[in-house]
């Protein structure tokens, strides 16, 4: 295979941390900050995957990362990026993370200004990745692939509303992993690997719980507070309780109990959601159509307690557009 000029000293992609690629990945895996005009107007368009990598900044209680999502988000880019350019023929063009996103956890009490969440209107989510999505069919890219988790059914249905324009305006494939439900789904089977009564104690794997903690112990541990040994649990065994905790005055930004996460778990279900990841995707590339999966927020669209969280939000949202169209109507009169 014939490495782009640009791209021959782009053996090692930054996507938050540098990947070390394996032999067979050499040149094939491009950083497209390191490419020029003439790099990318001769990528193999029908052999060549876009993987656009995003990342909300949300906050996630007093023992982890604000970027907790986004940091899953990059190990998981760089573990499909490797396995898509196993096959022979195949590049992978990665993008600088997105570290956009709407519906914060901290929505579900209502309480819309929270520290460490710098979150955007869904409506404001869905137009850049329209616009993405535009700027990759206009160019004649024919595979584009989001890795963006997050839980929020908001976030995913722009996201969805973006691939479903892609593929309705261009005639390509653009899928976002985390808005299908059987991905998302893994989250709860993710429950085995604790014994009974580690379950029952976390109860609900919603946000900042022994889940998500062991998440962090395992790719950012330097960020996580040792605190989280001695966490009091806040468990929730239905939605409901879930709302309950997150209207409480003292809510502190996590659900679960985090006290029960660890390294090897943390490792366990990394390695087991990027295996269902990279194995859907590969499936795609050979022609497998995607759309007959289920949608994780057409799930929870079901769900009452969501509904309201969802109307709740959108309500807030369109305020905020009123504000903001208020003030660009008074200056433009200005002018």
């Amino acid at each position: 295979m014939q490495i782009l000029p640009s791209a021959r000293l782009a053996l090692r992609i930054w996507i938050g941390v540098l990947i070390t690629l394996p032999s067979v990945a050499v040149g094939q895996i491009l950083d497209v900050r390191d490419l020029n005009v003439n790099d990318i107007r001769f990528l193999n368009r029908q052999r060549t995957v876009v993987i656009l990598p995003g990342g909300i900044l949300e906050e996630h209680g007093p023992y982890l990362p604000v970027y907790s999502d986004g940091w899953l988000n990059e190990h998981l880019t760089g573990e499909l990026a490797k396995a898509i350019v196993a096959r022979p023929g195949w590049e992978v063009v990665v993008f600088p993370v997105i570290p956009l996103g709407s519906g914060g956890a901290n929505e579900i009490g209502r309480n819309y200004s929270f520290p460490g969440t710098f979150a955007i209107r869904a409506e404001t989510l869905r137009a850049v990745y329209m616009d993405l999505a535009t700027e990759l069919g206009e160019q004649g890219f024919r595979w584009v692939f989001l890795m963006n988790h997050h839980g929020g059914p908001s976030h995913s249905r722009a996201l969805l509303d973006a691939c479903d324009s892609y593929r309705d305006t261009y005639g390509g494939t653009m899928v976002h992993f985390w808005g299908l439900a059987p991905i998302m789904d893994w989250e709860r089977d993710a429950h085995r690997f604790w014994g009974e009564d580690a379950r029952r104690e976390n109860g609900f794997l919603v946000h900042g719980d022994m889940l998500e903690t062991s998440w962090n112990l395992f790719l950012r541990p330097g960020a996580v507070r040792d605190t989280y040994n001695t966490a009091s649990p806040r468990t929730a065994s239905t939605m409901s309780d879930v709302v309950r905790l997150a209207e409480r005055s003292d809510w502190s930004g996590y659900f679960g109990s985090p006290r029960l996460a660890g390294v090897s778990h943390g490792a366990k279900t990394v390695q087991e959601v990027a295996a269902r990841i990279t194995k859907l995707a590969l499936q795609i590339l050979d022609g497998m159509d995607h759309r007959t999966i289920p949608r994780f927020p057409d799930q929870m669209s079901k769900v009452p307690e969501q509904v309201q969280i969802d109307a709740a939000a959108a309500a807030h949202d369109a305020e905020l557009s009123r504000k903001q169209g208020e003030w660009l109507k008074k200056r433009a009169s200005i002018k």
